[in-house]
C-alpha cells in the first residue's frame, strides 16, 4: 500500500510540474484544435507536431548538403578575391582599352 501512495505522489508531483510549466495548457489547446478541425487530418501526430512547432527531424543528407554549400561559399569568396587580385595584376601589364583604340 505504501508503494502505491509513493507512486501516486510522484505522479501528482509530475502533474503539477507539467501544469506549472504550461505543458498541460498547451497540449489541451492543441488537442482542442484537433477536435474542432472540420476535416480531420490523416495523421494526428503530424498535426500535433505542426501545431506544437516541432520541426521534422533533420535528414542527414540535408545536413551534409548544408555543410557542402557553406564550404562552396567559402571557396567562392576565395576565388573572387583571387580573381580581383589577378585582374589588378593584369591591368599593370596591359594598357587601358582607350589607348589600344587610339593606336
Amino acid at each position: 500500500m505504501a508503494s502505491y501512495k509513493a507512486a501516486d505522489s510522484k505522479r501528482e508531483q509530475f502533474r503539477r510540474y507539467l501544469e506549472k510549466s504550461g505543458v498541460m495548457d498547451t497540449l489541451t489547446k492543441v488537442l482542442v484544435a484537433l477536435y474542432e478541425e472540420p476535416e480531420k487530418p490523416n495523421c494526428a501526430l503530424d498535426f500535433l507536431k505542426h501545431h506544437l512547432g516541432a520541426a521534422a527531424p533533420e535528414n542527414p543528407e540535408v545536413e551534409a548538403l548544408r555543410l557542402e554549400v557553406a564550404e562552396v561559399k567559402e571557396k567562392y569568396e576565395v576565388v573572387l578575391e583571387e580573381n580581383k587580385k589577378l585582374k589588378a595584376k593584369l591591368a599593370q601589364y596591359e594598357p587601358p582599352l582607350e589607348e589600344k583604340r587610339g593606336e
